[in-house]
């Protein structure tokens, strides 16, 4: 049954496409698990998200570069499509780097931007925040419209 409801890579970008909102677990430093949710965006296959450098998410992430992505939608059983990952994260705090996949994420998730105003907001917000790159060691996906209950 996992296989005939996992998504398609193209399935998949679609998906990415329709969410703005990404969930986030990362460890706290007694194992329990700190949720929260960011907006995102992907390059290749890296999730990326940006956040404030002195954050939970960072610092846990900086002690254990652990973490779990969740991205959903669908209210009804059969409407339900998502993406779990599980991976290693890397925080970008500086430089050309930091500044190039701010205006990245920026551009996906603040719509009808120039790219003059990406870079102003991009530049201003790269001042105390960092971006997050999230390498994926496992993928699950699930897109229960191909159950056919609906």
């Amino acid at each position: 049954m996992r296989d005939a409801i996992r998504m398609s890579e193209a399935g998949i970008a679609a998906l990415v496409d329709e969410c703005k909102s990404l969930q986030v677990a990362t460890l706290d430093p007694d194992g329990a698990p700190h949720l929260t949710t960011v907006w995102f965006a992907r390059e290749g296959t890296a999730w990326l998200f940006e956040t404030y450098g002195k954050s939970q998410k960072v610092v846990n992430l900086r002690r254990d570069p652990r973490v779990a992505l969740l991205i959903e939608q669908g209210s009804e059983y059969s409407e339900l499509r998502g993406v779990s990952i599980k991976g290693r994260a890397e925080v970008i705090d500086g430089g050309a780097e930091l500044l190039r996949l701010m205006k990245l994420l920026v551009a996906r998730n603040h719509k009808g931007l120039d790219d003059n105003e990406v870079a102003v907001i991009a530049e201003s917000m790269a001042e105390k925040r960092v971006v997050v790159a999230v390498t994926p060691d496992r993928v699950m996906s699930w897109d229960h419209r191909k159950l056919g209950l609906g």
